[in-house]
């Protein structure tokens, strides 16, 4: 049964905030050592590992795609290798598919594969389990919230319901925040397992917030979409800047938000600078 069913609305306001990347300092770590690396391993890229390494987090951590779905990003970076490095057999039958499936995870690359027998969708599932395989043996060291996050967050509990709104996993999501002992300000935890972001977003609504009270905290274009597509409010975390985005947000956008301040030229300037980070 999904957490969503449970739930009850506690206060007026609603507080959604990503983990990866947003609160917990785990995005580039994950890229650095798991994602990009895995997949210099299973297509043998090894002889231009430098550029392709850099080109992949150019796409997934500082551009306007930081935070896409990992498939999608396989997807652009392979197309990039075989344009300009060494060339990736069926890349754009692999892309084609996921610019056009309804479901982009290890169980519908899996199926495609099964369905079509292209040695791309194969590859790309082993690549996956790898890049799952690798985050489980990273040094627990490496997995911590962004300096100013837990105070954050906690504030935001005094004066709000908060809802963790990620598509990670759920099991590493929730060890990740009890370890540093942030689920205690935290009502609802909400993750790939109950749909994408704007889905969740849309969901809570549901129990009753106007849309006015609800904040989406991100760091990536795709949060800042799914509150939009909801109509609700977005206050970005922005790249290399998280603390002092994290103590802006206590001293500043909180209060803002909770007078009914936020939405109109606050929103946007916060926008702007967003946008103005990744650009």
């Amino acid at each position: 049964m999904s957490v969503l069913n449970s739930y009850n609305k506690n206060r007026e306001f609603l507080i959604c905030i990503d983990s990866d990347g947003c609160a917990m300092d785990t995005m580039d770590c994950k890229h650095f050592h798991c994602f990009g690396p895995c997949m210099v391993d299973e297509w043998e890229l090894k002889e231009w590992t430098e550029p392709i390494l850099a080109h992949w987090n150019q796409v997934n951590l500082y551009s306007m795609t930081r935070g896409i779905n990992r498939f999608l990003a396989l997807g652009k970076v392979l197309l990039h290798v075989d344009g300009t490095y060494h060339k990736i057999p069926q890349v754009q039958a692999f892309v084609s598919w996921t610019e056009t499936a309804p479901e982009l995870s290890n169980a519908s690359v899996k199926a495609a594969y099964a369905q079509n027998g292209q040695e791309i969708f194969q590859k790309a599932l082993a690549w996956s389990e790898a890049v799952n395989l690798a985050i489980t043996k990273l040094p627990e060291e490496m997995k911590k919230p962004f300096d100013k996050a837990a105070d954050g967050i906690k504030t935001a509990h005094g004066a709000a319901d908060v809802a963790i709104v990620s598509s990670a996993n759920y099991e590493a999501v929730r060890e990740e925040w009890e370890k540093f002992g942030l689920m205690g300000s935290v009502d609802i935890c909400l993750t790939q397992s109950e749909g994408s972001k704007a889905f969740c977003i849309g969901e809570m609504l549901k129990k009753g917030y106007d849309k006015d009270h609800v904040l989406m905290v991100g760091d990536a274009p795709g949060d800042k979409a799914a509150a939009e597509k909801n109509g609700v409010l977005y206050y970005p975390i922005l790249v290399k800047k998280e603390a002092a985005s994290w103590e802006r947000f206590v001293k500043e956008a909180l209060p803002k938000f909770l007078e009914g301040a936020y939405k109109g030229d606050y929103q946007e300037q916060v926008n702007q600078e967003f946008l103005d980070n990744l650009s």
